[in-house]
């Protein structure tokens, strides 16, 4: 894996690198031998004990809209740029529409110009295939469908965020790549209101609460262990063959959604079992698939963590880190209809 040398010696500013995938990025780069790793995060859905304590790895404590913090970590000249920091994710969206654009799109330009002006070697954009492809892209989602059909303002902006890697790539001949994620899960992801299902249910699980399904529970989703991305990141920066494209980052196969609420209850040995809730308006998708086959033919991207194992790393993970997730898990009550419902991100 020839790829994986090219990192030593070098900086890279991982924004977001607080994180579950940025934190596990960090932390394999650490390993690759990285000059310094600098991480940009706001820890507004993230904690510092998240962050692996590492001599090459600095921390920038500002959010990507603070031209300060920018310079900052500008003034380090990095090569690479992770550019994983975004408002995440759809009901967040739905309930701050303009954070969501100044973020994930302001944000997202202030990078992309930086990166322009200094000479970065290439730019990473995690984009969200979830999100992207809206509701009527057959299955599997493949890289060229497009959609003008897009239920969430996280959803726009996350195609937006798309499009300007686009123009800079076209205009300035700036290196990007856009790295569209499937329902990542694993190791680092705090659970709270506007997270993830995976690390809502492990700890609704290990609070002996009954897990909230909003629909039938056949709903699938196409969910991606969060090693596998970190190494389709580290490919689509180095491969010449990633210039300018995007790639489906994910496990390729489905899981429903019932499925996985039984076996976190039988992982945890939560007696509580399941709760079935009415679907949200903007959860038009019952079935989520990706192709992989364009990032495997041209990055030898190829996933090996069976499901079930990856969820007995993320239980362990909340085992050992139980103390420290207890107190920074929020699930406050009255800011949106998903949490009044007990409903979280799929």
């Amino acid at each position: 894996m020839r790829y994986l040398n090219e990192y030593k010696d070098k900086t890279i500013l991982v924004t977001g690198g607080a994180g579950a995938i940025g934190s596990n990025l960090v932390k394999k780069l650490s390993e690759l031998e990285a000059k310094m790793i600098i991480i940009l995060d706001d820890f507004s859905s993230a904690k510092k004990w998240n962050i692996p304590s590492l001599a090459n790895v600095m921390l920038v404590e500002g959010d990507i809209l603070n031209e300060e913090y920018l310079k900052r970590v500008f003034f380090e000249r990095p090569e690479y740029i992770f550019h994983l920091a975004a408002f995440f994710a759809n009901q967040n969206s739905i309930d701050y529409p303009e954070k969501d654009l100044a973020v994930n799109g302001m944000g997202t330009l202030k990078l992309l110009r930086y990166a322009q002006l200094t000479g970065i070697k290439r730019f990473v954009y995690a984009s969200s295939g979830c999100s992207i492809y809206g509701s009527e892209a057959p299955l599997p989602l493949t890289e060229n469908f497009m959609s003008m059909k897009l239920s969430t303002p996280y959803q726009i902006t996350k195609m937006l965020g798309e499009l300007y890697s686009n123009f800079f790539n076209h205009q300035y001949g700036l290196e990007v790549v856009k790295a569209r994620f499937f329902n990542s899960y694993g190791p680092g992801e705090i659970p709270g209101q506007y997270r993830n299902v995976i690390p809502n249910f492990i700890y609704w699980a290990m609070k002996g609460m009954p897990l909230p399904i909003t629909g039938t529970g056949e709903e699938t989703r196409d969910f991606t262990y969060v090693g596998d991305i970190v190494d389709g990141l580290l490919r689509v920066a180095i491969m010449e063959e990633a210039i300018g494209e995007e790639f489906n980052l994910a496990a390729g196969k489905e899981i429903q959604i019932g499925q996985l609420a039984t076996m976190i209850n039988e992982l945890t040995n939560n007696k509580a079992g399941i709760k079935y809730t009415a679907r949200r308006k903007w959860d038009n998708k019952s079935r989520i698939l990706a192709s992989i086959e364009k990032a495997n033919t041209l990055i030898g991207y190829n996933p090996n963590t069976e499901f079930e194992n990856g969820i007995n790393q993320t239980i362990n993970w909340f085992k050992n880190k139980w103390d420290n997730i207890e107190k920074a898990a929020k699930f406050e009550p009255g800011m949106s209809s998903a949490v009044r419902d007990g409903k979280a991100d799929k």
